[in-house]
């Protein structure tokens, strides 16, 4: 099955010879004027444009040597076709409208145009004498400009019309292979923190049923029963991240937050109001909260873990999440890597200290943020 590309190429060449219908004036004098000469010239010069047409079309590609020799061929052709048969000034036309599409200098192409004109004068003055074979009229040579003129002109505005049209199909290419990408990073990112927490508190609640199973059978049943219903919600969390995250809110999350670390027998705190966001700013800090509270269950050792909200003295709001743990070594993995892109994608800022528990601190810019709505302060 043959490619879109060569399927449009193959289109595009088809269309190109209706470039053809120009060479018909070349047939005007055998049929106003006919003898064998002319009729014989004519197909000749007639054949050695064709072939030169079809090796133009065919080769597609700007600023190839080729088809500047295959312009200057087409305007050879009518320098020798001009002073026998006066539709030869075709050839002028068809070499005038090719050379936009070959050369991008709009002065360039002008400059070939004067020499071109220079050209046809030249031979003006050199076969005109009346009654002559060879003879060529002023007027010819003057209609023969004026058309090399207008139509190279107009064709400079069409290449440049088609070149920025290419430029804009390939920027159009370019930015859905970007977003393709960036959308495979949010992917791993949000997996990374979905699955990361889910089955971070999975063990965390099989690693506890199986400490109490005999000191304590009911609870362990209950621990259980968790780990089941954890389970079975991991499949539409991964949904919900590939299919684009939407968290079901701060507060929701803040109370998931609390249930985790309470079985990890770590206790929150956050007394400070919880703010009204836009969609991507909340989803940005419940994925760093989310983020947050798994470290702290797999790596602190921490007994308590306290979050603020506040504004910062340059106007941004920041979300302050502290430990009391005692990691003495932190490096950045892939979590913590995918919080600080969402965060600086928002024109945020974040910052990791270790004195010795964790401190994280996120602030988004107040251009992005609202100020905290008043209400109770919540103390979880």
């Amino acid at each position: 099955m043959k490619s879109p590309d060569i399927m449009s190429k193959k289109r595009n060449e088809r269309w190109a010879w209706l470039w053809l219908s120009y060479s018909g004036f070349l047939f005007i004098n055998p049929i106003l004027e006919p003898s064998r000469f002319q009729w014989l010239g004519t197909l000749t010069v007639f054949a050695i444009f064709i072939g030169i047409f079809k090796v133009y079309i065919s080769d597609r590609t700007e600023n190839r040597p080729i088809r500047y020799w295959l312009i200057a061929a087409i305007f050879l052709l009518g320098l020798a076709t001009f002073p026998w048969n006066a539709g030869g000034s075709t050839f002028f036309v068809y070499a005038a409208a090719f050379l936009p599409f070959v050369i991008e200098s709009a002065a360039k192409i002008l400059s070939l145009f004067v020499v071109e004109s220079l050209f046809i004068v030249a031979e003006g003055f050199l076969f005109n004498t009346r009654g002559h074979l060879l003879y060529i009229g002023w007027p010819n040579v003057f209609v023969a400009i004026f058309l090399l003129i207008l139509i190279g002109a107009g064709n400079i505005f069409f290449a440049e019309q088609k070149r920025a049209d290419c430029k804009l199909r390939l920027a159009q290419e370019e930015n859905v292979a970007l977003a393709a990408v960036a959308e495979r990073e949010r992917i791993a990112r949000d997996l990374h923190d979905v699955l990361g927490h889910t089955l971070s508190v999975i063990v965390l609640k099989a690693e506890l049923a199986g400490r109490i199973i005999e000191r304590d059978p009911q609870r362990a049943a209950q621990e259980i029963a968790d780990v089941e219903r954890t389970a079975r919600t991991a499949l539409s969390e991964v949904r919900e991240a590939i299919g684009g995250y939407r968290s079901q809110g701060l507060t929701a999350e803040m109370e998931q937050a609390r249930k985790t670390l309470q079985s990890a027998d770590v206790a929150l705190s956050c007394e400070s109001p919880i703010p009204q966001l836009k969609a991507a700013e909340e989803t940005v800090l419940c994925l760093a909260v989310r983020e947050a509270v798994t470290n702290i269950v797999r790596h602190a050792q921490a007994t308590h873990c306290r979050m603020a909200f506040t504004t910062s003295d340059d106007g941004f709001y920041t979300l302050l999440i502290t430990d009391d743990g005692g990691r003495a070594n932190l490096q950045e993995g892939n979590g913590l890597r995918g919080m600080r892109e969402r965060v600086q994608s928002l024109g945020g800022r974040l910052s990791i200290t270790a004195d010795p528990g964790v401190t994280l601190r996120i602030e988004l810019p107040p251009s992005t943020t609202p100020r905290p709505v008043e209400g109770p302060l919540v103390t979880l």
